[in-house]
């Protein structure tokens, strides 16, 4: 059968970190017989080649080249490129991985959209990755129709025909930006490309000992020289005018701008952070106008004027007042309602820890910077103002998978307020409902089992910042906070308080024990009652369905058994008859059985309530930590008393004294 994918991994003393590469190409979906994995071994020297040969001598469809060390990895690939049979060829770095069907959902995406280009979703552990670009499935994607320049990593499929036709290849030699010069000319020279993100297609993660190559410091003049190539990419394959500008912006505001900002600049060694500093300014100065300033944010825009004004010092002033911005959130309802939880939320920026404020001036709203006179002028004349266009603000809020970061966008409606600080200035906080389906926010699918955090990202003038949600809370959030059963096969998913900060997490399908300690807990003892031989026990639960009862409901005691109850759900209470004849005269724990769609089977939990059956039938119910009653102790009749002994004899008594007195006198002698 034809190879229908060719991955092609660069590899270089990668240690324990390719053992996940590996185990992501041995768990595709795609068969052994479709695809296939060529390793190309830069000279490692570690126990890497070892680990590889024997890697290739257990799989037919995984291949080994070695080759002595080249300094970069633009020679390996193109090393792949040339071995590859497959229709596609597929680029993975040696320290991340696939998920388990990305090779086959790619390759049937691009086929079925005839694509040049295949780019799949990906999901940053520890590492950024486009948000943008994977809020939806792009069958027809191009750079002018979609933020397809965010993304310029080679973690994509390349129709292998297409590289070939028009010679697209990795630049040879050791340099960085080599993946920028590849992907930026294979989307201008694509006639399709095809963006899934419906399903997560790669992982790509940040090494525990620092090393990727993209947290590794690096020689400015060599980086720009380098960056200056891609340019010249975009010159070739664009015609003078807007696109161009577009595209442009991409690298001003990634690769140069934000490095200029905040934390990001401060913590730099300053004879270092000057040398970026000069570098960036030479590619700003000679290839840059105001047509580029104008395709990026407002804050950044500000700081590609101070950039082309040679005005370090008010970079350096702008980065320290910018390091001291911080995004909140504050919660202020949860309410399940027919197996949706609706959310509401406030946001709002905070600079040193109080709001943050923007100017008035007339009907002009205006950032609120820390500038000099002379960078307010040199602004001024190049036609940059600070006006803070607050009312496009937004905020997104979205579901992360805490192993794995895979994340969805929640629907959500929000709105911006100003709100009045005083001196002609204002604050702006921004209200929004969100809508959290855990039946179709994975892309109109149910989210996986396991822990799903809550992320707030809050968008304003330029800023993107994240922050978690649900330490700062109102008062009536609590009591919307109930475990919800919903779907088919109906399966638990339970919001909870994250130990610490208190930050709002989901739980879906009973991933912890988190049930017993969270939503259980919240249930009152003295709300179940007993009436005549039915028991009713109030259900920490919300159920979204109607039809059935899935809740079950059993009493056990050790060494004894478990008895199933005839359980039925009536809104908020689950009632059952006792079997009086087979609990009488025991104590019983109460445990609630919940669906789980992952175990196949109901998962057991002990609800904080017991059942105790007398002799004589009658039952009670009782809280779990109530001590066991003490058993009576037994009468008995009182012992008779005793007679008094008997008087001794005269000569007893003299006899007795005689002897002391002669043992005392042998002591004394």
């Amino acid at each position: 059968m034809a190879v229908k994918v060719s991955v092609v991994v660069a590899v270089y003393n990668p240690g324990k970190y390719v053992e996940d590469c590996i185990s992501g190409l041995l768990r595709q979906s795609l068969p052994d017989t479709e695809f296939e994995a060529i390793f190309v071994n830069d000279g490692s020297t570690d126990e890497t080649p070892e680990r590889l040969d024997r890697l290739a001598a257990e799989h037919p469809h995984i291949h080994v080249i070695h080759q002595e060390a080249s300094g970069w990895s633009g020679k390996p690939r193109n090393t792949g490129i040339a071995a590859a049979r497959g229709e596609f060829v597929m680029f993975v770095d040696h320290d991340d991985w696939l998920g388990d069907e990305a090779l086959e959902r790619m390759y049937d995406y691009g086929t079925a959209n005839d694509a040049d280009v295949v780019v799949g979703k990906m999901a940053g552990i520890g590492r950024p990755v486009p948000q943008e670009l994977f809020r939806v499935n792009r069958p027809r994607a191009t750079v002018e129709n979609a933020p397809l320049i965010d993304s310029l990593t080679p973690h994509k499929m390349f129709r292998r025909e297409f590289l070939d036709e028009h010679g697209i290849r990795f630049k040879e030699g050791r340099r960085r930006l080599e993946d920028h010069v590849f992907v930026a000319e294979a989307y201008l020279r694509a006639k399709s490309v095809a963006v899934l993100s419906d399903y997560l297609c790669y992982y790509h993660i940040t090494r525990d000992d620092g090393s990727n190559a993209g947290f590794q410091r690096f020689d400015p003049a060599g980086y720009f020289r380098n960056l200056r190539e891609a340019l010249d990419v975009v010159e070739e394959l664009t015609e003078p005018g807007p696109l161009r500008e577009k595209l442009f912006s991409r690298w001003l505001r990634n690769e140069m701008v934000e490095r200029l900002r905040g934390n990001r600049l401060l913590k730099l060694p300053e004879d270092y952070a000057e040398d970026l500093y000069r570098e960036i300014r030479g590619v700003v100065t000679e290839r840059f106008g105001p047509g580029v300033f104008a395709c990026v944010a407002p804050t950044q825009r500000v700081v590609a004027g101070l950039i082309a004004a040679d005005l370090y010092q008010d970079i350096r002033e702008l980065a320290r007042w910018e390091a001291g911005i911080k995004p909140t959130g504050s919660l202020s309802s949860l309410a399940w309602e027919g197996g949706v939880l609706n959310i509401g939320l406030s946001a709002e920026y905070q600079v040193e820890g109080a709001p943050m404020t923007f100017r008035r001036d007339g009907e002009r709203s205006l950032l609120g910077l820390p500038l000099s006179g002379k960078a307010l002028e040199a602004l001024a004349g190049q036609g940059i103002d600070l006006d803070a266009p607050v009312d496009r603000s937004d905020v997104d809020l979205v579901v992360r998978h805490r192993e794995d970061a895979t994340q969805y966008y929640l629907p959500l409606d929000s709105e911006p307020h100003r709100l009045d600080a005083g001196d002609g200035s204002f604050r702006q906080q921004i209200t929004a409902r969100a809508v959290f389906d855990p039946q179709t926010a994975a892309v109109g699918k149910p989210l996986t089992k396991g822990i799903w955090d809550l992320h707030l990202r809050i968008k304003s003038c330029g800023w993107s910042k994240e922050t978690r949600l649900g330490a700062v809370r109102g008062e009536a959030v609590e009591a919307g906070r109930l475990a919800a059963l919903i779907g088919e096969p109906r399966r638990l998913v339970l919001p909870y308080w994250t130990d610490g900060p208190g930050n709002l997490s989901f739980d879906v399908d009973q991933h912890t024990g988190k049930l017993e300690r969270e939503a259980v807990a919240l249930m009152d003892p003295a709300a179940a009652v007993v009436d005549g031989s039915t028991v009713r026990l109030p259900l920490p639960l919300h159920l979204a369905a109607d039809a059935g009862d899935p809740v079950q409901l059993r009493f056990e005691r050790k060494n004894v058994g478990k008895i199933a109850a005839d359980a039925v759900v009536d809104g908020c209470t689950v009632s059952a008859p006792l079997p009086l004849e087979q609990l009488t005269g025991r104590r019983w724990a109460v445990r609630i059985g919940v669906p789980s769609a992952a175990r196949g089977q109901a998962h057991w939990t002990r609800l904080p309530v017991d059942v105790v059956v007398g002799a004589d039938g009658t039952a009670r119910v009782i809280d779990r930590h109530t001590p066991p009653a003490k058993p009576a102790a037994k009468k008995s009749a009182k012992p008779a008393p005793k007679k008094p002994a008997p008087p001794r004899p005269l000569w007893r008594r003299a006899a007795g004294r005689l002897k002391r007195a002669l043992t005392n006198q042998q002591k004394k002698s």
